[in-house]
């Protein structure tokens, strides 16, 4: 049997921005609905797909509001507990977008390399080897005029998550990762402007087995 890792944010957590829009609390979509349970059900029974998304994760960045979202801080033990691991999917950086962070998307896409670094670096794969690594590219932030606070965290992020995917795939070939670009198959909701609603989780679920199987098979 193979197992993946999905660590990422909260659109492999899973939040539902539908139901999120009426509630005083995130919800996330069913099991089933999540990118991560397509997938699984995708490849079949011979893969164990591990859902690792926190709500507000970074890179490799200390939010002083939330806390607890450095992926950095976090990876290393998750890939320990998890071992041993085929393969890790890695989607991290639109929290990186955040104003307080004030990074420019090259950056942000280097940080997610330095995550994919401690994947390929570590002995949390088959027989203490490394697991290997699908960076994946974030889908687009769109600009959310109708929600002024949430815009003000997010000052210019549609811009710069539109030049995630040249850095990220320019980071995957240098480190000799795997890669596919999420804004090729999924758009976020216009209501937030940051998630996923069901019928793009669907999307994103096939393409990611897709691009799985191509690792893997290599």
């Amino acid at each position: 049997m193979k197992t993946i890792l999905c660590f990422g944010d909260s659109n492999t957590w899973g939040f539902d921005p539908v139901a999120t829009s009426t509630s005083p609390y995130p919800i996330r979509h069913a099991p089933d609905i999540r990118w991560t349970g397509v997938l699984a059900s995708e490849l079949g029974k011979e893969y164990r797909v591990i859902e690792e998304g926190q709500n507000g994760r970074t890179t490799l960045h200390e939010d002083p509001i939330m806390g607890h979202r450095n992926g950095r801080v976090y990876l290393p033990p998750c890939l320990e507990s998890h071992k041993p691991i085929d393969l890790v999917i890695l989607m991290l950086g639109t929290n990186d977008l955040k104003t307080m962070f004030h990074l420019p998307a090259g950056e942000i896409a280097a940080g997610a390399g330095i995550l994919a670094k401690l994947v390929l670096q570590s002995e949390c794969g088959p027989s203490a080897g490394a697991p290997k690594v699908l960076l994946v590219s974030p889908p687009v932030v769109l600009d959310t005029p109708h929600l002024p606070d949430l815009a003000e965290k997010f000052v210019g992020a549609s811009t710069r998550s539109k030049r995630f995917p040249g850095y990220y795939q320019a980071i995957a070939a240098s480190l000799g990762c795997d890669f596919l670009n999420a804004q090729d198959h999924v758009t976020t909701s216009p209501i937030d402007g940051l998630h996923l609603e069901a019928s793009e989780h669907s999307k994103l679920g096939k393409a990611m087995a897709e691009a799985v199987k191509a690792a893997l098979n290599k």
